[in-house]
């Protein structure tokens, strides 16, 4: 029993060849024409008036090949039965359409060759209109005819074919045939052999055709043994006089009841088997043992088929071949849809590297810009100490003059009373000095404590930017090569993170030193206190009445009267003070 959809590819062919214009739609006097045809090979009772009732409402013009269909399905194709001929079918169908569309002058095929290729065309070809076959399927078929004419295939010259179709992956019929015909995949062959090689294609494919040859048969009523040409179908053995296959003898009809076994020599013949069948039973003698196992696999295998309700080896291959297609299209689908959510996270992790990098050269820059302030601060510290030193030396030189000169005034007891309180004033501020050098310590102490916690936070931010990239690692083995420059991009974090915390470290030691230069300044203060004690205690003795002098009351020191007033004193004092303190806590 034929299968609708292959009748429906021969009838497509004819209607489209009806439809001269290429609209898709046929006049009402062709579509008769066309169905009553398609009645008569297929042995159904035409009934015009059906015709006339399906397209009452467009009786003038054109009708479509939607409208046709539903006819088609109902009044036709409904009422198939396998006892016609369906090559009958397919001559009738190729008949409409091949004069329209090729002409095999030119070509090295006969007309007969290239209607065996078309009906091998509609076999192979997709079930969806238009009808085309792929490259998958003129591979296969392509294989099968270069082996039937016993030359070798050539993958390279397919391959190259393939590349001259560029994007184009599948032909009509009328392209196979033209590729069958020019002779591109047998050059060097005669005519001859390619008809064969086509009509040993068609006879495998379109007829079911298993396996032929000759071998002796026993006969029922004579018992003698006659060379027949056995022809193997899926569901019978036939046998001829000769291989022309135009005097049947007889059919063996396989069922789900028969059964082959091998069969001992006796009279003379060699390599026996039997068919044994729900009637009778069929003794044949092969030629050669391998003959014999390849007759006897043969014939097992479509009896094995039938038991299964499978259809005919070269459609279930056909199916499969499909089913493999549509299952690498998913396949193909899936994947796409992989790599189009794979390039989204990518871009999406693309977008967070640029922003995080973007906050990264943000922080370097403000790190850079408070880097820069921090030196120009440090710049205008040493610059102001400088100029007190300079001033202090000059101030000390100016002392060193004065005391020079108003040596001879160190007798006056008021002056020494003066100096003795100006004496003990100096070891008040020498110990404000001493505890305001303490006070900086413990914020040097404190500012070191910050400087160690930013650095464990460092620590952490770096440890917890390794357990992140631990994590991306180990989420997908599968998105490795994706994710590869994510991952440089974060060991450059790490590294720039790595480099941070190497640039606190010194300037924590730093820190270290500074606090250290201020012990040691500390220190000094206070030998320096316990220097001016040791003077106090030694001028304590040396103070004696003396007459006030005609000059105005001045600031007398050890050395002589001062180059400057308390208040001047006291204003430098606290401006070096606010030095030092900005100085520390800038540090």
């Amino acid at each position: 029993m034929w299968l609708r959809e292959e009748l429906l590819k021969s009838i497509w062919h004819a209607f489209t060849a009806l439809d001269v214009d290429q609209r898709g739609k046929v006049s009402k006097s062709q579509l008769k024409v066309l169905s009553h045809n398609l009645c008569t090979v297929m042995k159904i009772p035409h009934d015009p008036v059906a015709l006339e009732e399906h397209f009452k409402d467009n009786d003038e013009g054109p009708l479509s090949n939607q409208g046709y269909m539903p006819y088609l399905n109902r009044f036709i194709l409904d009422k198939v039965c396998g006892d016609f001929d369906i090559m009958e079918f397919n001559r009738m169908c190729w008949t409409l359409c091949y004069k329209k569309n090729i002409h095999t002058k030119h070509l090295l095929i006969s007309d007969n060759d290239a209607f065996k290729v078309w009906c091998i065309f509609n076999f192979l070809s997709e079930d969806r209109y238009p009808l085309v076959i792929v490259m998958e399927e003129i591979e296969y078929f392509l294989r099968k005819l270069t082996e039937a004419m016993g030359t070798v295939w050539s993958k390279e010259s397919f391959a190259e074919y393939k590349q001259r179709q560029n994007s184009k992956n599948f032909l009509s019929a009328w392209e196979l045939i033209e590729l069958v015909g020019m002779g591109y995949f047998c050059k060097g062959l005669n005519r001859q052999i390619l008809a064969m090689g086509i009509n040993e294609v068609f006879n495998e494919l379109i007829l079911d055709v298993l396996k032929e040859g000759y071998m002796m048969k026993k006969g029922h009523v004579r018992k003698n043994w006659t060379e027949r040409w056995f022809v193997l179908r899926p569901t019978s053995l036939s046998y001829y006089v000769c291989e022309d296959l135009e005097e049947k003898k007889g059919d063996i009809i396989l069922d789900q009841s028969c059964c082959v076994e091998s069969l001992p020599d006796k009279e003379g013949k060699k390599c026996l088997f039997i068919i044994k069948c729900a009637d009778k039973s069929f003794e044949i003698s092969a030629s050669d043992k391998k003959k014999k196992q390849e007759w006897t696999q043969a014939i097992q295998t479509c009896i094995q088929q039938l038991r299964l309700g499978l259809l005919s080896p070269h459609r279930e291959a056909r199916l499969r071949r499909r089913e493999l297609r549509q299952r690498q299209q998913v396949e193909e689908d899936d994947l796409a849809e992989r790599m189009r959510q794979l390039q989204a996270a990518n871009e999406s992790k693309q977008r967070e590297l640029e922003a995080m990098r973007m906050k990264m050269e943000e922080a370097a820059a403000k790190a850079a810009l408070e880097e820069q302030r921090r030196k120009q601060t440090q710049l205008d510290l040493q610059d102001r100490y400088r100029l007190d030193m300079e001033r202090e030396k000059m101030v000390r030189q100016q002392m060193e003059e004065q005391v020079a000169q108003k040596s001879s005034e160190l007798e006056q007891y008021l002056q020494r009373v003066r100096e003795l309180e100006d004496m003990y004033h100096r070891l008040e501020e020498a110990l404000e000095d001493e505890r305001q050098a303490k006070q900086d310590e413990e914020a040097m102490r404190k500012l070191q404590a910050s400087l160690l916690e930013k650095e464990a936070a460092k620590r952490a931010e770096l440890e917890r930017i390794q357990q992140q990239q631990q994590r991306a690692l180990s989420q997908t083995e599968a998105e490795k090569q994706e994710l590869m420059a994510e991952q440089l991009a974060k060991e450059r974090d790490l590294q720039a993170a790595v480099q941070q915390l190497e640039r606190l470290q010194r300037e924590r030691q730093g820190a270290v030193k500074q606090y250290e230069a201020v012990t040691r300044k500390l220190e000094r203060a206070a030998n320096k206190t316990k220097t001016w004690k040791d003077k106090v205690a030694k001028h304590e003795g040396l103070v004696r009445l003396i007459q006030p002098g005609h000059k105005e009351p001045q600031r007398i020191t050890n050395w002589g009267p001062a180059s400057f007033t308390d208040t001047e004193l006291d204003l430098k004092k606290n401006g070096l003070y606010v030095a030092h303190s900005e100085y520390y806590c800038t540090t």
